[in-house]
């Protein structure tokens, strides 16, 4: 998994850089063979001037097999920017990668045999 990390009005590029990286990496290292790269933009809303939630984060993962996914969080820092968006891929990720398993579940034949009823269906007969 990659990562690549993009500032617009940031100071600290370098750390922020490493520190998001490796965040990232640990964040959703379960899903590592599902995603081939994130793209991490992370801004200052309102530039100098400071407010609540000026700091956005906008997540985006390439997945093997999937449509990117995109996610943005606002925070009071880059760190709860980053942790909050974070916290909206690992859930949107897991959702896309486990509802692509689950129809590859439904693609396989029965185990039933055709024409041999199981347990229930001989029970409903009955009545």
């Amino acid at each position: 998994m990659q990562v690549q990390v993009n500032t617009t009005g940031l100071p600290n590029k370098e750390s922020l850089d490493r520190w998001a990286e490796q965040y990232l990496q640990d964040e959703l290292a379960r899903f590592r063979h599902d995603i081939t790269r994130i793209e991490v933009h992370l801004s200052d809303e309102n530039g100098g001037k400071s407010g609540s939630a000026d700091k956005r984060c906008t997540l985006e993962a390439r997945l093997a097999h999937h449509q990117p996914l995109a996610v943005h969080h606002d925070g009071d820092s880059q760190d709860l920017a980053v942790r909050g968006a974070a916290d909206k891929l690992k859930r949107l990720v897991e959702h896309t990668v486990d509802r692509g398993r689950d129809s590859r579940h439904r693609e396989r034949d029965s185990i039933r045999k055709d024409g041999v009823p199981d347990a229930g269906q001989a029970d409903a007969a009955a009545l």
